[in-house]
């Protein structure tokens, strides 16, 4: 059964009203709002259908309703809908604070070689602004390309290599090596490894290439050795997951979530972040998505979560991008009755710093 307009009309009333107080809402504050106009009696018998099919439940006897997981489900469909057919409109309005978009892209800007201590500043930006918990992703990809390396000597028997790869992720190693070598020879390598390697993924650094390397300099083939192995051990490392959080403690200002049991579980999670992998691979299954209607946002709520001890909570995710292929996930962990359209309009600005940044470095 669709919902007729006034049905819809009361739902949107009771769901508005319920983010705003955390209350069960009753028919007789629906009849006070603006724009109702309807009384008492004909709100109580809409609410009751509104109840029979699912959309609001009544949490005791004598309380006013509050929003199911399918209200919250069709509130949120509605809204997207709303929003991508307003483009212009959504793109026009900005819920971050002007001011803390140009700190976050200034921070971007000035340091766009320290990625994964922009994306923890960004994690905090959001926990601040949204007043829930929050997360990201550091970029990942199947294949991650050698973009450059730099080889510098330490001490006698020590060699520090920078890597830099796609979507200027930078790793650093020190590697110990069996024997001494001279600046001049250095730098050999370095103009060996770079006119060889650069470019390449992991998998195609393969054995017979490897082989070659160590026949061009047969003096140093052990070095040669060494360093590649550190940087085979490095970009392993760099294709790995990492997640930042922020905002744990945001739960506690919601009722409804800072129950002992249902708090605790839920910061473990935050803390711990295993579980927080499922939400990073949903997402980048959605993003993989060739739907013309995919907006990179998915918005899940209660039941819908694939992280245990968020069931009673919503989570809204989004994709940015650093360079083709490689991209992370940012997402924001609240209560049902989230701010949805706050929520949203945040992600898609964060998203839209952090691609044109990155994209433009």
């Amino acid at each position: 059964m669709d919902l007729d307009e006034r049905k819809v009309k009361i739902l949107k009333a009771i769901i508005h009203n319920y983010l705003e107080t955390g209350e069960p809402v009753g028919s007789r504050t629906i009849s006070k709002l603006e724009g109702v106009n309807l009384s008492s009696a004909t709100i109580r018998n809409e609410m009751a259908d509104l109840e029979e099919l699912g959309y609001i439940i009544q949490p005791h006897t004598s309380a006013g309703r509050i929003p199911s997981d399918k209200g919250y489900r069709f509130y949120v469909d509605d809204m997207m809908r709303q929003r991508e057919s307003n483009v212009s409109k959504r793109e026009a309005r900005l819920s971050i604070k002007e001011a803390e978009l140009d700190n976050v892209r200034e921070s971007l800007d000035e340091q766009v070689d320290k990625v994964e201590e922009l994306l923890q500043n960004v994690a905090k930006v959001l926990a601040t602004t949204t007043n829930y918990a929050t997360m990201v992703s550091t970029p990942k990809v199947k294949g991650n390309k050698l973009k450059f390396i730099q080889l510098s000597s330490l001490e006698p028997n020590k060699i520090l290599a920078v890597l830099v790869m796609e979507g200027n992720l930078i790793r650093n190693k020190v590697i110990k090596i069996s024997e001494g070598i001279s600046q001049e020879n250095l730098l050999k390598l370095n103009i060996l490894f770079n006119t060889t390697l650069t470019g390449l993924t992991l998998e195609e650094m393969n054995l017979s290439l490897i082989s070659k390397l160590e026949s061009q300099v047969k003096e140093h083939a052990g070095i040669v050795k060494e360093v590649l192995d550190a940087i085979v051990e490095t970009i392993n490392k760099a294709d790995s997951l990492k997640i930042y959080t922020s905002g744990a403690t945001n739960i506690f200002k919601y009722p409804e979530l800072s129950d002992s049991d249902k708090a605790s579980e839920l910061i473990y999670a935050l803390e711990e972040k295993n579980d927080l992998s499922n939400l990073v691979l949903d997402q980048g299954e959605l993003v993989d998505n060739d739907d013309p209607k995919n907006t990179g946002i998915q918005v899940y709520i209660g039941d819908e979560t694939p992280v245990e001890s968020m069931k009673d909570c919503s989570v809204v995710t989004a994709t940015y991008e650093l360079s083709d292929g490689l991209k992370g996930t940012i997402g924001i962990i609240g209560p049902k009755r989230m701010d949805y359209e706050k929520v949203v309009e945040n992600l898609q600005n964060i998203r839209s710093q952090l691609d044109n940044v990155f994209k433009k470095s």
